[in-house]
């Protein structure tokens, strides 16, 4: 693996509003002044974490999937968030995989919020992602999902990274703040999770709390309350140091996920 240079953008997000969102984040973007490997948004970065997908979902040709071509192509990297997908007929809270090629991978959300009732709109995903970038095995994942360490549990060292895309309120941060410490140390990965902040159109906080932990459990990047565009390097010999030092993941029990 080469190390591996990430940028996040832990934004705020107008409302159900996708021209704005776009424009927001493509103004961001523009500020980057060093190469990178990877550009991170949030879930549903184009419109906020709403149950309206009957007027917001858009076709795997649509609006947004167009942009993330376009923006992965200007600046050679991969781009990857969340949006609201209509598919076959169903919603899926789906990410995208956008590479500067123009291809892709899909991700479709596996455990929908039941709080916010995210289950009577979407269908829930099935199928995990493992997508490959420069050496490294990345596992993406969307919000809900952290809490699910059997979901997200690393078999056979099936992944190098984590990320998980979020829209994740500020009276459960605490728990962020626990959660994906604990998905790095008892994966022996890398974890990236990157947030959204400020209020959204049911006026729910989101203190975004965006950061990177290494497979130790150390900090390498955070940030709280801010809309933050930032660009940090990921250093492959942590990852082998870590497996090498703490060998405990081949001890890990079987097993499988029916359904």
């Amino acid at each position: 693996m080469e190390n591996l240079k990430i940028t996040t953008f832990q934004g705020y997000l107008f409302w159900e509003n996708v021209d704005k969102n776009l424009q927001n984040i493509s103004l961001k973007l523009s500020g980057i002044r060093e190469k990178t490997d990877l550009i991170i948004l949030p879930e549903m970065f184009n419109t906020g974490f709403t149950m309206n997908a009957p007027q917001l979902a858009e076709a795997m040709d649509g609006k947004t999937v167009k942009w993330m071509q376009q923006t992965a192509e200007k600046y050679n990297c991969v781009v990857t968030g969340s949006l609201i997908i209509a598919d076959a007929g169903k919603y899926y809270n789906r990410l995208i995989w956008m590479k500067p090629d123009g291809t892709y991978q899909k991700y479709d959300k596996r455990h929908l919020f039941t709080m916010a009732k995210e289950e009577e709109t979407y269908t829930a995903g099935h199928d995990k992602l493992i997508v490959e970038l420069k050496g490294w095995n990345i596992r993406p994942a969307i919000c809900y999902d952290l809490r699910f360490p059997v979901w997200l549990r690393n078999v056979d060292a099936e992944y190098d990274l984590l990320l998980i895309v979020a829209n994740w309120p500020e009276k459960r941060s605490l728990h962020w703040r626990t959660l994906i410490p604990a998905r790095a140390i008892e994966n022996l990965s890398y974890v990236i999770g990157v947030n959204r902040v400020g209020h959204d159109g049911n006026e729910v906080y989101h203190s975004g709390d965006s950061t990177c932990i290494d497979p130790n459990g150390k900090v390498v990047y955070y940030k709280r309350d801010e809309e933050d565009i930032y660009t940090f390097t990921i250093n492959s010999d942590e990852v082998t140091k870590a497996r090498r030092y703490f060998p405990f993941l081949k001890d890990a029990d079987a097993f499988s996920i029916t359904n």
